[in-house]
């Protein structure tokens, strides 16, 4: 009995620790299914990104990869910063690469949270 108490405690503690966020007209799975842009799914979703990129901000790299899926690139930085890029739209499809491509970044601080998210295009 004392097992399944404390199992049940441990379980509480990860799921109260885990935050819940809701992206008004962000479809999660499509995004993730989009993996690197290449169904052009994302950019349609990126106006809602845009608008629910502050919910972001605050989560661990677990939340963050929940809501977003894995990242299309990750990227260490000094002083134990990380970021994690996503493509909105393709920069390398069937073997074809793009020069002009939009992407969101998430930088994670020292102590594993989004301190930053920010949609980048490229102009060249």
């Amino acid at each position: 009995m004392k097992f399944i108490l404390a199992a049940l405690t441990v379980c509480m503690l990860f799921t109260a620790c885990n935050k819940s966020i809701d992206i008004k007209n962000f479809d999660e799975l499509a995004w993730q299914d989009d993996k690197g842009a290449c169904k052009n799914t994302r950019i349609n979703m990126l106006e809602a990104l845009e608008s629910g990129k502050e919910q972001l901000k605050g989560l661990n790299q677990d939340e963050i990869v929940a809501v977003l899926g894995r990242p299309d690139e990750n990227e260490l930085y000094k002083r134990s910063q990380k970021f994690f890029i996503y493509h909105i739209t393709p920069k390398t499809c069937d073997g074809q690469e793009f020069k002009q491509y939009t992407y969101l970044s998430i930088r994670f601080n020292a102590t594993g949270l989004a301190k930053e998210v920010i949609v980048y295009e490229t102009k060249f």
